[in-house]
């Protein structure tokens, strides 16, 4: 029966190494474990190849095509037809296009020429093992984005939210967990990308930790030091070797808060990373090899920076492998009442205090806000407030007070007009003083759901006098 792997990461699966020269496989099996594959297998014998590959899953397998027994090409095309999901490299010692040719019609992924190079069998693994692992991220968002197969919701506990827009991130996220290309999360401020790293990386089921480090305002060498660690005595006051987080991180996931915020100095240093999985501390001169994922996140528009030419553009094709956009809380607003709840609690808990009850109005009030700073601004203003209250009701002061020193914002978050609008923005026909009230008043009772003391908050006056305008009104309809 034949295996299958539908949790586990491809990248890790064993490279097969099938030659009947016994010290080609050794030589090639020493220059791919000394490069990082943990995990090479050898046979010296083609006929051995199916049942192993009936036995246990492969991740490449590199074949030689002259053979014993059973050719090279003739298992190409047994393994062709019985698991073409393996990748397979021929290598053989004759220079002839045409056979090469033919090898990739049959399903071979790449042709090496004997003597083969180190580093030309290195590259072309890791190009085999990244279009392999392309290949089933594809194949798993496919099936979880067609089918709208529901999310895992125990690996988000932390995620608070009924928002279908992060239903669909929460799917993505289970699609690409156990990949291990980087992932770029991009989103405003405070709008919970490390909470989204965090849930990524428990979905991954990686045996490390996820280690997370902000790397706005690290200069290139600090970041060096800080990533790659250093060599005992490679500057002044090194006094011992420092492994950096990359080794410390292990088979976990390496979280870069602020990536935008990065140098081009540093880009180009994570970027060799990215590509072959190798970093020299500072000081050393052997390379060492990164089993952790890469992770990053920024607030900055990442696009916008390639096009200034402050981000490199070959980093961010590899960053955004896979790609996260959070929502602005203003556009998941129907989060504001759960988001608002437990944040009480989680206050309330905090402050050692009475869990107050929450007037109903809060929520129009909320609702009518655009949150500049998202989520975390939000849970500013519960913590406030909880600190603040008296009774067993939560005031709304501390509410109307945040809300009022910021600037007024459309529903779209960006800033309101200036009042003094110019004579060209009016129509031609200015409304009369009564059209404009009348005007302001109903979108104002619109955006507080009916709410007649939102609306005479949003609109500056009290609640009576916005009750005698309605009466006034009234009477004037009759």
């Amino acid at each position: 029966m034949k295996p299958t792997t539908p949790s586990k990461d491809v990248s890790h699966l064993p490279i097969l190494l099938v030659d009947d020269e016994a010290q080609l496989l050794h030589s090639a099996s020493l220059v791919l474990r000394s490069a990082g594959f943990a995990e090479v297998l050898t046979l010296d014998d083609s006929r051995a190849v199916l049942p192993l590959l009936a036995s246990r899953a492969i991740g490449v397998i590199v074949l030689d095509l002259t053979m014993p027994n059973l050719s090279g090409r003739e298992l190409l095309e047994q393994i062709a037809a019985e698991y073409p999901e393996i990748p397979v490299i021929m290598m053989t010692a004759t220079n002839d296009l045409q056979t090469a040719v033919q090898c990739m019609r049959l399903g071979a992924s790449d042709y090496l020429l004997k003597p083969v190079e180190q580093s030309g069998m290195l590259a072309s693994v890791r190009r085999a093992i990244e279009t392999r692992v392309l290949r089933t991220d594809f194949l798993s968002l496919k099936e979880r984005l067609l089918t709208n197969s529901p999310h895992e919701a125990s690996s988000f506990a932390d995620i608070v939210t009924q928002s279908p827009a992060m239903f669909a991130i929460f799917r993505y996220i289970e699609a690409i967990a156990t990949s291990p290309q980087p992932a770029l999360i991009t989103g405003e401020t405070g709008s919970g990308k490390e909470l989204i790293a965090r849930a990524l990386h428990r979905k991954s089921g990686r045996p490390g930790d996820l280690v997370a480090v902000n790397v706005a305002g690290l200069d290139d060498t600090l970041f060096a030091d800080t990533l790659f660690g250093h060599a005992k005595g490679s500057f002044t006051g090194a006094e011992r070797a420092r492994d950096g987080l990359i080794a410390s991180t292990g088979d976990g996931t390496l979280f870069l808060d602020e990536i935008g915020d990065l140098s081009i100095a540093s880009q180009v240093k994570l970027l060799r990373l990215l590509q072959d999985g190798s970093f020299y501390p500072i000081g050393a001169d052997r390379p060492r090899q990164s089993r952790a994922r890469i992770v990053v996140a920024t607030h900055c528009d990442v696009r916008r920076q390639v096009e200034l030419g402050t981000f490199r553009k070959d980093l961010y094709f590899r960053l955004r492998t896979h790609h996260i956009q959070l929502p602005p809380l203003r556009d998941r607003r129907e989060d504001l009442p759960q988001l608002a709840m437990h944040f009480v609690v989680k206050a309330a808990e905090s402050l050692a205090k009475p869990i107050p009850s929450v007037p109903p109005s809060l929520f129009q009030w909320l609702h009518n806000y655009a949150f500049p700073g998202n989520i975390r601004e939000l849970e500013g203003m519960i913590f406030d407030a909880v600190a603040r209250s008296q009774g067993t009701m939560l005031s709304l002061q501390s509410f109307k007070e945040a809300i009022a020193n910021d600037s007024p914002m459309h529903d779209d978050g960006d800033a309101a007009p200036d009042i003094d609008a110019s004579p060209g923005s009016f129509p031609d026909r200015l409304p009369t003083l009564k059209e404009a009230e009348d005007s302001l008043i109903s979108e104002a009772l619109r955006r507080a759901h009916g709410n007649q003391g939102v609306a005479a908050g949003l609109l500056g006056i009290s609640r009576q006098a916005l009750n005698k305008r309605l009466i006034r009104r009234e009477v004037e309809n009759i």
